[in-house]
């Protein structure tokens, strides 16, 4: 990533992305495919930098993230 910003802004539109489960026909008919190509993407981009996509939006948004149970 070029800074801290960028990947910040990243993060942060990763959190409104839906998850890979939710992209089906029945809710995005014939962009499903497209939709979950560029959320994948994503989520590879920031494997790439190190980042956890499943931990993103308790970074992003800690006071809406569930507390851990263990």
């Amino acid at each position: 990533m070029a800074d801290e910003d960028t990947l910040t802004a990243l993060k942060t539109a990763f959190t409104f992305m839906p998850q890979p489960v939710e992209i089906n026909r029945f809710e995005y008919g014939d962009d499903a495919d497209r939709i979950l190509a560029q959320v994948n993407f994503v989520r590879e981009v920031l494997t790439s930098h190190g980042i956890d996509p499943e931990e993103v939006a308790g970074e992003i948004n800690p006071d809406s993230s569930p507390n851990s149970c263990y």
